[in-house]
């Protein structure tokens, strides 16, 4: 199969995630105000698209605050940097469950399961122009923790998005969330040409490697749009193989901590990396303004 690289590439960066982090890096902003100037500085390095979580300022611990989610937003919309927000509306569906033994009850301590209209809340009040859509439930890395999103979770939240106006980013961890991706765009619950998030090497999802990798993009609709990642050292690797297959790019602290060997990175230094790369290349990064004409999104105001 001929290569199809793609010739105008977007980066989004992922400017501080959900995992546990905060403690292993300086950089892993924290509060509304750091969270906000990461985006700012990595959009001026190049990143079309900001993807952002919400943490608690004092703890760093992973949080849904809808105030905390609102102070992001009209940091970002009152800058004099244009960008395109995306927010994660993956919080509020994780499950921890007992020792094998006595499962049950769940684990309060990690447990945080909510219904679909909490799980949006944000995402209403703030209405980004993009929100993550994670379409399937899938054991992670630690031993009992399960991310749960039932079919009858993603199909009532994908609606909700849909009638919003915001973009769904279809976050896939392995073929079978694409397969009921498509299933979504089937009934009408999502609009094609969809936007999907390749998951690339996050325990126990798709591993990194490139057949897997070729094999979800395979899986992808060819009129569809797409973006890769993976994690840690593999980052800047699936900068240029996502390019070579014809997709767009992923980076940030959410997924890699790392600039260089016993180097921390910023959001910025990783987007920048990833632009030489891809310029390099021989292809173009694009801006925001290119990506909503590619998206069909709109640019949404600041509040007056």
């Amino acid at each position: 199969m001929p290569l199809q690289m793609n010739r105008e590439v977007f980066i989004t960066c992922a400017v501080t995630g959900s995992g546990g982090t905060q403690d292993r890096s300086p950089h892993v902003p924290r509060s509304p105000k750091q969270i906000a100037e990461s985006a700012i500085a990595a959009a001026k390095a190049g990143a079309a698209v900001v993807h952002c979580h919400v943490r608690d300022p004092d703890t760093g611990a992973p949080s849904r605050d809808l105030n905390l989610y609102r102070e992001v937003t009209d940091r970002i919309r009152d800058s004099e940097v244009d960008m395109v927000l995306n927010l994660t509306a993956g919080m509020g569906g994780d499950m921890v469950f007992g020792d094998t033994e006595n499962p049950l009850p769940v684990n309060e301590n990690g447990t945080d399961m909510v219904g679909a209209t909490e799980r949006m809340a944000h995402v209403v009040e703030c209405l980004p122009e993009i929100c993550t859509l994670d379409c399937g439930t899938m054991n992670f890395a630690e031993a009992d923790y399960v991310m749960t999103n039932t079919p009858g979770m993603l199909r009532a939240m994908g609606q909700m998005m849909t009638d919003l106006g915001v973009k769904p980013e279809i976050e896939a961890f392995d073929t079978g969330h694409l397969w009921f991706a498509t299933q979504l765009v089937k009934e009408g619950v999502l609009t094609s040409p969809a936007l999907v998030q390749l998951c690339m090497g996050v325990p126990w999802g798709a591993p990194n490697d490139l057949n897997t990798f070729m094999a979800m993009v395979n899986n992808v609709p060819s009129d569809w749009d797409w973006s890769a990642f993976s994690l840690g050292r593999d980052q800047m690797a699936y900068v240029a193989a996502s390019v070579l297959a014809g997709g767009n790019v992923r980076v940030g602290l959410e997924d890699n901590l790392w600039l260089d060997k016993g180097v921390l990175a910023e959001n910025w230094q990783l987007v920048e990396r990833a632009g030489t790369i891809i310029e390099n290349m021989g292809t173009r990064v694009i801006g925001p303004a290119e990506v909503r004409e590619k998206l069909g999104l709109v640019k949404r105001a600041p509040k007056g």
